[in-house]
């Protein structure tokens, strides 16, 4: 094993200054990158699981494991009450493909909830969307007889995430001129398809009843 090296086993048998963890965590990232460079397998490398042993009982001082799992559920439920949509939008999607996984499952909900607020059936729309590159957020379109609206992040920045228009049909991709909105602007759904009535004069039915938060 010409290329291992003894630290990370000297550091395992005294790891005392391992006090925080992120301390231990990177001493056992790096012990496990020893071990790829050196060709020895991690999982049974005696510094490797002394180090990860280590972390463990840094992690679960004084910490009871049934309180900290309902912790954990009761952040899951406040979380759910509040969509990543317009945080996503924010930070953006490039080369993060479970933020973009988020961004499209969320952005399909939004324009669908959108639609039933517009009062339209299912077969009055088509809701399709375009993951593009890696680089790209993609996009989410919504697009009925007299309106397109797509949900996406481009170089315009923060406040053009939404854009919409007036088309004729849902063979017209291009519609009357582009209007812009922010991404937590469509999260309320209500007011935002009575904007959509106001500013393009749809003539689409009145909004369904107000829907409850997913």
């Amino acid at each position: 094993m010409p290329y291992d090296v003894a630290f990370r086993h000297q550091q395992a048998l005294d790891p005392s200054a391992l006090t925080t963890i992120v301390a231990a965590l990177h001493a056992v990232t790096t012990a496990i990158d020893d071990c790829r460079n050196a060709g020895v397998p991690f999982d049974a490398d005696p510094g490797v699981l002394l180090l990860a042993r280590h972390l463990g009982h840094i992690a679960g001082a004084g910490s009871d494991d049934s309180l900290l799992r309902r912790r954990c559920e009761d952040k899951i439920a406040e979380l759910k009450k509040h969509p990543a949509l317009a945080t996503l939008a924010i930070r953006g999607v490039a080369y993060d493909a479970a933020a973009k996984d988020l961004f499209h499952v969320e952005g399909h909900a939004a324009l669908h909830r959108l639609a039933i607020a517009l009062g339209l059936s299912e077969g009055d729309y088509d809701l399709r969307s375009n993951r593009g590159h890696a680089s790209q957020s993609g996009e989410i379109t919504l697009h009925t007889d007299e309106v397109r609206v797509q949900l996406s992040l481009t170089a315009l920045g923060p406040g053009h995430e939404v854009n919409y228009r007036r088309v004729r049909g849902r063979h017209d991709h291009l519609g009357d001129r582009a209007r812009y909105a922010m991404a937590r602007e469509l999260l309320a759904t209500e007011r935002f398809a009575e904007r959509l009535q106001r500013e393009l004069r749809l003539t689409t039915s009145a909004p369904a009843p107000a829907l409850l938060a997913d």
